[in-house]
């Protein structure tokens, strides 16, 4: 990816932070470190999906940028977001076009069902 990709994302993992806290979704003390080793996709059989974010996704991809390695680019987050938030309501729809932001940006695909709004591009 290009410096003006990664500087994107990096803007895009500071929403996600800060929609995740105005959602009061962000925790202040860390997992324990065997939750945080779980194999599972998210991993969802030790963290909420939020804590995934949080602990894992936000984090590796910070140091992933930092490295300046190669970020992903088969990744789907929104699906799984949707899901995890549906219970929530419509007070998620920025939470969740911003993971559709990440997505689009590392993928090209915005599977995104609820809440669509215009992609990137268009938001300036």
């Amino acid at each position: 990816m290009t410096d003006l990709n990664n500087q994107s994302i990096e803007k895009l993992l500071l929403q996600l932070s800060e929609e995740l806290r105005t959602l009061n979704l962000w925790q202040e003390k860390s997992p324990n470190m065997c939750l945080l080793a779980s194999q599972a996709p998210f991993c969802c059989d030790t963290l909420s999906f939020e804590q995934w974010l949080q602990f894992v996704f936000i984090p590796r991809l910070n140091a992933m940028i930092e490295a300046k390695q190669t970020l992903p680019t088969n990744i789907a987050l929104c699906p799984m977001a949707e899901e995890s938030f549906k219970h929530l309501g419509a007070k998620v729809k920025t939470l969740i076009n911003i993971i559709a932001d990440i997505d689009q940006l590392l993928s090209g695909q915005r599977q995104q069902t609820l809440f669509l709004q215009k992609n990137m591009a268009n938001n300036g």
